[in-house]
């Protein structure tokens, strides 16, 4: 039996909060023992298609630089396939009602399954829930099926830095992407 949504359950002694149950894949939030399988997933997914920071380095913690409660992440039959990321836009508090997706990553073998869409909604779910007005985020221009992906999701190209990024020798815009969340 599945648990319903927003249900917060312990497993081993650690608290999981259940944001989305659907078919056989489980969004969850993550804990510290999906360390290994995030940073397995970073190395798997990382190129300069997608993002203009250097390759992940599986000797430091995916948690380095942020929160498991940041974290989620699909689980399929068991195992984590995928996550996102939300965190704030800016630190300071003029910008505490806005939110960013600040990842968003799923094995290849298990993309093109709607593992994807189901962690950006469980994103937007997530941030209604943080009372967020708006949740954004970066996705480079030559970046076609996030852009996609995004976009059928609600989320609006609301600007664009021409030339952000020279990746293998060519220059990349960032787009920036928005939705309202009517918070």
């Amino acid at each position: 039996m599945r648990p319903p949504r927003g249900l917060a359950i312990r497993a081993g002694g650690i608290r999981l909060l259940i944001v989305a149950a659907s078919s056989n894949v489980l969004i969850r939030t993550a804990n510290a023992d999906d360390d290994e399988i995030l940073r397995t997933i970073d190395l798997a997914t990382w190129s300069t298609s997608v993002s203009p920071a250097g390759p992940p380095s599986l000797a430091t913690s995916f948690f380095d630089s942020t929160r498991a409660d940041e974290v989620l992440v699909a689980v399929l039959d068991g195992a984590v396939v995928g996550y996102a990321t939300l965190g704030r836009w800016y630190d300071i508090a003029a910008s505490a009602h806005v939110l960013e997706l600040k990842g968003l990553a799923v094995l290849p073998d298990h993309q093109r399954h709607g593992i994807g869409r189901r962690l950006v909604d469980a994103a937007i779910a997530a941030a209604r829930r943080r009372q967020a007005r708006r949740l954004a985020l970066r996705v480079l221009g030559p970046n076609a099926a996030a852009r996609t992906l995004y976009e059928s999701c609600g989320f609006q190209i609301e600007g664009i830095f021409r030339e952000q990024f020279l990746l293998d020798g060519r220059y990349v815009d960032d787009v920036f992407m928005a939705v309202d969340l009517g918070c």
